[in-house]
């Protein structure tokens, strides 16, 4: 992901953090989106925008890690930098656990930011590789008839068309059809392909 496809949304109650953090990373090119409170940051929540979120730990009403909970709770799966100027380290363990990338003590050092930044926006790369993936395979999946989705699984399973055929209730002959429209639909070239493809659709 290029710096110019990216936006960090930066949220902290310091007028003045705000400030500095927005004015480093426009520097380096990235385009930022601050806000004072965790309220303002929900009421325009980003759910298809890549980049990071740069979160400070406490704040007044929700905290940072509250805000997190929150954030995945509507659909958004920012990556999350967590900042404070506090030493707090069960704070830190509950941060990391719940897929922070980063918690970084106030003051840090700017690469340290820079480098964490470039982390969570590989992260969220990935990420939204993943769901594009998944959503392409469901949408493939969707197209089959519930006779057909049996069919695949069983096929993927590695029975034979007459293990299929008896375990369905109806003739080889028929389980072939099945089979023929279900590669066909699914648009794969083989039954390694088909297996393939209900691996990553189980594990997406």
């Amino acid at each position: 992901m290029t710096q110019s496809l990216a936006t960090i949304f930066l949220v902290d109650d310091d007028a003045s953090v705000l400030r500095g953090l927005g004015r480093l990373l426009r520097t380096v090119g990235y385009a930022t989106k601050t806000f004072s409170s965790p309220a303002e940051f929900l009421a325009q929540l980003p759910r298809d925008t890549p980049g990071c979120a740069v979160l400070d730990l406490r704040m007044p009403g929700l905290n940072g890690l509250e805000l997190q909970q929150t954030m995945e709770s509507r659909d958004c799966h920012l990556p999350v930098i967590f900042i404070s100027g506090h030493g707090d380290v069960p704070a830190s363990v509950r941060a990391m656990k719940a897929g922070a990338v980063d918690f970084l003590l106030k003051p840090f050092d700017e690469q340290q930011l820079l480098g964490a930044i470039s982390q969570a926006l590989l992260k969220d790369a990935a990420s939204r590789a993943s769901r594009a993936e998944a959503a392409e395979l469901h949408a493939r999946h969707a197209v089959l008839t519930p006779r057909e989705r049996e069919v695949c699984t069983l096929v993927a399973q590695g029975l034979t068309n007459k293990e299929v055929a008896q375990q369905l209730g109806t003739t080889e002959k028929t389980i072939k059809v099945h089979r023929a429209r279900v590669i066909q639909k699914l648009g794969v070239d083989s039954i390694a392909e088909l297996v393939r493809f209900v691996d990553r659709l189980g594990q997406n």
